[in-house]
């Protein structure tokens, strides 16, 4: 019997192909194009919504699970190295070339059936993962509320794209920061009084209202640039518009604050705004935004946009495994189970492909070594304080157990990026089912 894989996002996709390069039959079901969501533009599969970057730079935790990811034989990193564009030492993708990679790849494989139609119910039996991510349907929702005795969700804020053309060159100038890698940012300098001139117009600015029903709870990883502007006068130059590590060639000055700008196309037509996630109305975007140096006549070809991101409490519902606690074959996956970020995203696909294949094989489900980035984030959902549970980024403080003996940052990740490996692939060794097989 095919497994039932709820959701064509990052996770779903990736959960999908791992169960098929394990000879496991998959009926994919996802709702786009025919049901819309607020946020996408398309019916590809893993169309990306916010940044277009997976992050990685060197020396970071989202670098150590892109390299776990990859050994893992994930087809999202496959799609990602396909269609990365310059991003200094960082992953950036082509939005449209990535999803156009992974909904090839998925609807040309023998053993994967994709269903264009709305799942509603949880299906009761066989094996089976819901992946359905931040914009899971109202019906769906409801079900998973009276399975796992309520959900929490908080509002997931989208950042504005310019067209290159409209941005005036003349102001803005090309470097990375500290002169890491290639020049690959736009950055826009600003200086005191335009700065602080710029915050009062954000903090000043009207935003879309919430729904009477909903809270504003965000997830401090993702806030609005408008509410870091109003949590202090300096908030935005310790965040996004921080200036260190940068020097204004014309001047040979350090910036007051600095807003960068990050490649989204291979062409190189689009640039994101850093950091820039945002709630203001759409005309209110247009006008205070134009006060960035540069940006003055920008062109905006997607404009910041809200939305609800739903996600179980894990810890009462989930094992490290993402499968029930109470009912074994249904596994969860991807930012339903409450990680946020593409590369976890997809890790907690992976996983739950992997152990639902376990499953129709007649095994039992791994557990990742918590000393992994991938076993660290599954650990974390299962053991975080359930009273206090929130979306989790990869980080080294997720690994257990930690380094011991060594001071010095950088020689810390190090440690800890080179045990995650050997113990992965020892990991690898023992385990066949967990092994990555050949991409088709």
């Amino acid at each position: 019997m095919a497994v039932k894989v709820v959701g064509g996002g990052l996770a779903g996709s990736e959960a999908a192909w791992q169960l098929a390069t394990r000879g496991i039959p998959v009926e994919l079901f996802e709702m786009r194009p025919q049901q819309p969501t607020p946020a996408h533009n398309s019916g590809e599969l893993a169309e990306l919504v916010c940044s277009n970057s997976l992050g990685g730079g060197p020396g970071t935790a989202a670098r150590l699970l892109q390299s776990e990811l990859s050994r893992l034989g994930s087809l999202i990193m496959e799609a990602a190295s396909a269609a990365r564009v310059p991003a200094g030492g960082a992953l950036a993708v082509d939005r449209e070339l990535f999803a156009r990679h992974v909904t090839k790849r998925v609807g040309n494989h023998p053993l994967i059936v994709l269903r264009r139609e709305e799942v509603t119910e949880i299906f009761p039996n066989g094996v089976r993962i819901i992946a359905t991510g931040p914009l899971t349907s109202d019906g769906l929702a409801a079900a998973l509320e009276a399975y796992a005795g309520g959900r929490l969700f908080f509002f997931d804020a989208i950042a504005p794209s310019v067209t290159v053309g409209s941005i005036d060159q003349a102001r803005v100038f090309r470097a990375s920061r500290y002169g890491k890698g290639e020049a690959d940012y736009l950055n826009c300098p600003m200086d005191r009084e335009g700065y602080l001139a710029f915050r009062e117009a954000l903090v000043a600015a009207e935003r879309h209202p919430l729904r009477s029903f909903e809270k504003a709870v965000y997830f401090e990883g993702c806030l609005p640039v408008e509410v870091l502007a109003e949590r202090g006068v300096d908030t935005l130059r310790f965040g996004p518009l921080k200036p260190v590590g940068l020097v204004d060639p014309r001047t040979g000055e350090r910036p007051y604050a600095v807003v960068q700008l990050r490649q989204e196309t291979v062409s190189g037509s689009l640039y994101g705004l850093v950091g820039f996630q945002t709630n203001l109305r759409w005309p209110e975007q247009r006008r205070v935004f134009a006060l960035i140096p540069g940006l003055e006549n920008a062109e905006f070809a997607r404009l910041g946009v809200m939305h609800r991101n739903t996600y179980l409490a894990s810890p009462q519902v989930l094992r490290r495994t993402l499968e029930s606690r109470r009912d074994p074959g249904l596994f969860f996956a991807g930012q339903l189970t409450g990680v946020e970020g593409y590369l976890e995203s997809t890790a907690m696909g992976l996983l739950a492909g992997i152990n639902a294949a376990a499953r129709c094989l007649g095994e039992e489900p791994v557990a990742f070594p918590p000393s992994t980035m991938v076993g660290a984030l599954a650990y974390y959902l299962e053991k975080a304080d359930p009273r206090h549970f929130q979306p989790m980024n990869a980080n080294y403080g997720l690994l257990s157990p930690p380094a011991e003996g060594c001071g010095d940052r950088k020689r810390k990740k190090e440690q800890l990026t080179g045990r995650a490996l050997g113990d992965l692939g020892e990991f690898l060794a023992s385990t066949p089912v967990a092994c990555a097989k050949p991409l088709c």
